[in-house]
């Protein structure tokens, strides 16, 4: 007997369903039952209980007596007996309904009125059974709560995703690996708080609704604030005011939040998604590689892995990390050098369409070249990037607020960091020349409005200002923690990481 196999539905439409559930609470009712009762005190989860009875020779008994309590996922009718199954948050266990076991009220509510969705609490001595299988004996019993809805068939009504996303709730019921994948993501995101405590980072918050969207190239959410009559938006990055925490004196800061990009949904990216960004003042971005493998080591430990299968390539996690440079990379990959779709700060826009004609990656003239160099890199170099590598030295005229590697005119200290093919973390050597700053920020500010990029306006006069008070070399890092948890529990979609991600109406 398969215990996450619930009881098949009752025939008939739904709404006769829900009218047969209605009848048996009223029935319930009228006997004196109390169907949802305020509490039940448990001194063992489902798992714990069955865990006391694996080590009992078969037909052993521990007469200790358990108090556990969970969802009715099965019921097997024996006669003068009744075996169910139950689960909770921690796992699953057998009780054993015996009629010369419990009281006569009890047993005939077993018999008659629970079904498989209730909730119930039960008490009793542990046994195996002739199978092996560690069961409660209940020796009592309370109804907890009466499901007035049937619960999903599991191998056929929830095989549609977005059923199953529309109904976490009875996704989470019907699978065990899906509740598995977000007890991981817990841990994952515990792991990450501690590692990065530990190396003496604090956590703080910063505006979620702002005048203004900064720190990324990207559409904002737009929203209206009636009390002070002003149009808002929501954050797209938590950088900017980051660094001014950094420029206020507290050299090692982390978010972990919600951010809000009001961009395209697949198997990638959400609308709503949780990142972490950190900056560490007298640090640069060679500081912030050994920060993320840092953080990628300690989850992959927390989760007692050292590899990965994603999307069928096993992937390392044990750093160091493979490291290579974007010039080179571009040079063997696109057959020409980077520099030829530079132009200082800017793009030779001529050049990269050229490039992109060549190696057939579509590019128009209304594409903006930012866009158009992430197509290029995405056909030409990430299809080669599925072990963990970082990948350093960027384009300054698609990142505006990380330092020029010296000696360049065009190339900035950033990386991005991949695994399986995924982009999963964007690191700088933070700008901190306010000058140099503004100039970067008017300049992207006039490109955008050239090529009309409805990405958001990356110039921040308050932010610049802040500057302008003095910041010490500083590296900053950002990672989104839904595609960390993708990569480490071998997930293909960003929508299986997310309890409750963003569909269309139906």
């Amino acid at each position: 007997m398969n215990p996450e196999t619930p009881q098949a539905p009752v025939s008939g439409s739904l709404e006769d369903v829900l009218a047969v559930k209605k009848a048996k609470l009223k029935e319930l009712r009228g006997r004196g039952i109390d169907c949802f009762p305020a509490r039940f005190q448990k001194t063992h989860s489902c798992a714990e209980a069955a865990r006391l009875g694996a080590p009992l020779e078969v037909g052993g008994q521990d007469p200790t007596p358990v108090r556990t309590a969970g969802r009715v996922m099965q019921l097997r009718d024996m006669g003068k007996s009744v075996f169910a199954h139950l689960q909770d948050g921690d796992g699953k266990c057998q009780v054993y309904f015996k009629k010369d076991a419990l009281p006569e009220a009890a047993f005939l509510l077993v018999k008659k009125d629970l079904h498989a969705g209730d909730f119930v609490g039960v008490e009793g001595g542990v046994f195996k059974t002739r199978t092996g299988e560690p069961t409660v004996a209940a020796s009592s019993l309370v109804l907890l709560a009466k499901a007035m809805r049937p619960l999903p068939e599991k191998f056929h009504g929830l095989k549609d995703v977005e059923t199953r996303y529309r109904n976490r709730h009875l996704d989470l019921i019907a699978s065990g690996e899906v509740r598995e994948t977000f007890r991981k993501r817990s841990l994952i995101i515990s792991t990450v708080r501690k590692t990065m405590e530990s190396l003496g980072f604090i956590e703080v918050e910063t505006p979620i609704l702002l005048p203004k969207a900064g720190g990324a190239s990207a559409r904002p959410f737009k929203t209206f604030h009636n009390a002070l009559n002003a149009d808002m938006v929501l954050r797209i990055a938590t950088e900017l005011h980051l660094k001014r925490l950094i420029i206020g004196g507290l050299d090692k800061v982390f978010e972990l939040g919600r951010i809000f990009r009001n961009e395209g949904v697949d198997t990638r990216h959400n609308p709503e998604f949780s990142m972490l960004e950190a900056y560490e003042a007298y640090s640069d971005y060679n500081g912030m590689a050994g920060l993320f493998e840092r953080v990628v080591w300690d989850s992959a430990q927390a989760l007692g892995i050292e590899s990965v299968l994603y999307d069928g390539k096993k992937v390392g996690l044990k750093p160091p990390f493979r490291r290579i440079f974007l010039p080179e990379e571009w040079k063997a990959r696109c057959g020409e050098d980077m520099e030829n779709i530079l132009d200082g700060k800017s793009f030779h826009r001529e050049a990269l369409l050229a490039l992109a004609h060549r190696l057939g990656v579509p590019a128009g003239d209304g594409t903006p070249s930012s866009k158009i160099f992430d197509r290029i890199f995405d056909a030409a170099i990430l299809p080669h990037l599925d072990a963990m590598t970082f990948v350093f030295d960027h384009p300054a005229a698609i990142t505006p607020l990380a330092k020029l590697k010296p000696g360049s005119s065009g190339v900035v200290e950033r990386f991005e960091c991949f695994g399986g093919g995924e982009e999963l973390a964007n690191a700088y050597s933070e700008l901190n020349d306010p000058e140099d700053q503004l100039e970067r920020l008017v300049h992207q500010a006039k490109v955008k409005a050239e090529e009309k990029d409805d990405e958001a306006d990356v110039l921040d006069d308050d932010f610049v200002q802040a500057l302008e008070c003095g910041m010490p070399p500083t590296g900053g890092i950002g990672f989104g923690v839904d595609r960390l948890v993708m990569l480490l529990t071998g997930t293909a979609s960003i929508r299986e990481t997310i309890l409750f991600p963003t569909l269309k109406d139906e």
